[in-house]
């Protein structure tokens, strides 16, 4: 499994759940970490996701929410 962590603009639980949600759905993703108070995300997956997948779809998420996404490592 690799680990892969993002900058998330995230400023509530809300957004963490959004967060968790739209990762989670990715095949191949096993577990998603949040921590709001430090705006970052760790993602747990195989090596078939890729990390641009799961960064195109967070800046989707990004465009709707209004909220900066980067990747991290």
């Amino acid at each position: 499994m690799t680990e892969t962590r993002f900058d998330v603009g995230m400023t509530c639980e809300g957004c963490a759940s959004a967060v968790k949600r739209v990762l989670g759905k990715v095949d191949g993703v096993t577990d998603v970490q949040t921590n709001v108070e430090a705006k970052s995300v760790v993602v747990v997956h195989d090596d078939s996701v890729s990390k641009g997948l799961m960064l195109e779809k967070l800046q989707k998420w990004s465009k709707a929410s209004g909220k900066p996404v980067a990747l991290a490592s």
